[in-house]
């Protein structure tokens, strides 16, 4: 390893042996961005577009910058440019994934990471309810720490290795702590009993999870308690333990992937915990490739970003200790040190609203599916992580409580009504391809998973039950009612 600039003294600094977690993260980080960026061009005609149902215009007409800052400025905003700003990050993340990115010097490196971090900061900040969620605040955190990684033939640093240890401890450790707050099902152990059935997006084998014997459910939940409780700890020791424990941990998150659809946050999580990872821990120290100290300039980068680090860390620790403990929140727009958290309680029943519509009176109703989304029961649950489903998310929160349904959902229905492209494109399936039904209604049911037995006799995954009409047939009248909606 050569000096590459770097002053004397400084050399206790360096960490050789994580050059594999550096190269890990970089190329994970950078792919799962790109999966995001694919994911919010498709979908963003239909929810955030001129006619999606929560335009962007209508949001950076009422927001001051400072409190969501961005490359999207309201005088100059279009949707177009917004598509344009995706399209960069595409290129951006693409050959950063294939690794050209890592091949620059050290400044152009730093570019190249910003430029993302930006671009993925601008879109979150004005996703409003549709990028409000765990995952979007964790890949905009990681982003920003990439900015200070370095390429490939540098050396890394405490610094960063540093910063990443304290952003995998908040993630574990907050979700493990809102857990033993939150609900008494994860305390007395049966959280899982219920958990795959009603999670938001079940996955094709969270039947199976499901069916598993009650006793492998205490088993999991107690696993799952050990490895966010105690075991981030661990990351504070030494080599090889610390990366024995990331291992550990990120095995615990191969587990959540088998077992739902939450986006890109676990695969996203496992990057993180590979990053820890030392090649001496894995016997891969042999292909350690010749690596070059950082400049001094690099390093007094690093420092500032440690300190910055520092001094956002108190917010999220006292979070931590806090017996009000916050599952998500974040302390400033940049959405750097932020609290993380997820399934403080766990629901016991399964809720689903459907959205019907009939051509005329005495027509009957035909419901309208939407991608991954549970609805028609003979259909098993599909596989959609790391791509994420926004509006199908926000579906299965408008089931639990009239509380999280607002405007937009009114709006869902005007624009079903209107027969809008932009939207129709978000069904699986679209009941009236060929014109727009006259009238729709919103039905909620009661879902549960079916038996083995029921299984076998119907080939159906779900059963569902209990209807009832929460929004009653509606139509469009004209003007005046196109403005209430």
């Amino acid at each position: 390893m050569s000096n590459g600039g770097l002053a004397a003294g400084w050399d206790w600094i360096l960490v050789p042996e994580a050059w594999l977690g550096r190269a890990v993260l970089e190329h994970g980080v950078a792919l799962l961005l790109l999966v995001t960026l694919i994911s919010t061009i498709f979908q963003f005609p239909g929810l955030l577009g001129k006619r999606g149902l929560m335009p962007i215009t209508a949001f950076l007409q009422r927001t001051r910058f400072w409190d969501r800052p961005g490359v999207f400025l309201f005088r100059y905003y279009s949707d177009r440019q917004f598509l344009a700003i995706c399209w960069v990050g595409v290129a951006l993340s693409a050959v950063t994934a294939v690794g050209i990115t890592a091949s620059l010097p050290a400044w152009a490196h730093m570019l190249v990471w910003t430029a993302m971090w930006v671009i993925y900061l601008s879109i979150v900040n004005v996703g409003q309810r549709w990028y409000g969620f765990l995952w979007e605040m964790l890949l905009c955190e990681v982003l920003f720490i990439c900015i200070f990684i370095g390429p490939r033939d540098q050396t890394p640093t405490w610094l960063v290795v540093a910063a990443l240890i304290w952003l995998l401890i908040r993630v574990e450790l907050g979700a493990g702590l809102i857990k033993m707050r939150g609900g008494k099902e994860w305390r007395d152990l049966t959280a899982l009993d219920y958990h795959h059935e009603t999670q938001p997006m079940p996955g094709p084998l969270s039947w199976h999870f499901h069916h598993l014997p009650k006793v492998l459910h205490r088993v999991e939940t107690g696993a799952n308690h050990v490895v966010q409780l105690f075991v981030p700890f661990l990351l504070l020791a030494p080599q090889p333990i610390r990366s024995y424990a990331a291992l550990l941990m990120a095995a615990t998150q191969a587990w959540l992937v088998l077992s739902g659809n939450f986006a890109w946050v676990n695969l996203l999580t496992i990057a993180l915990c590979l990053s820890l990872v030392a090649d001496t821990a894995v016997g891969l120290d042999g292909l350690r490739p010749d690596l070059t100290a950082p400049s001094t300039w690099v390093v007094w980068v690093q420092i500032a970003f440690a300190v910055a680090m520092l001094l956002l860390a108190w917010k999220p620790l006292g979070n931590l200790f806090s017996p009000n403990q916050k599952m998500n929140a974040r302390y400033n727009p940049l959405l750097i040190g932020s609290s993380y958290g997820a399934f403080g309680t766990i629901g016991k029943q399964r809720r689903e609203l459907v959205i019907e519509g009939c051509a005329d009176r005495g027509e009957p109703w035909l419901e309208y599916e939407f991608y991954g989304k549970p609805g028609d029961v003979q259909k098993r649950p599909p596989q959609v992580a790391p791509y994420h489903l926004r509006l199908g998310w926000q579906l299965w929160f408008a089931a639990l409580s009239p509380h999280f349904r607002g405007p937009w959902l009114d709006r869902l229905l005007h624009r079903l009504l209107e027969d809008e492209p932009a939207v129709t494109r978000m069904c699986r399936v679209n009941p009236f391809p060929d014109a727009a039904p006259r009238y729709l209604r919103v039905m909620l049911y009661d879902y549960r998973y079916s038996t083995r037995a029921e299984r076998r006799a119907t080939g159906e995954w779900w059963v569902r039950s209990n209807a009832r009409e929460i929004m009653p047939p509606r139509r469009l009248r004209g003007a005046d009612e196109h403005a209430r909606i």
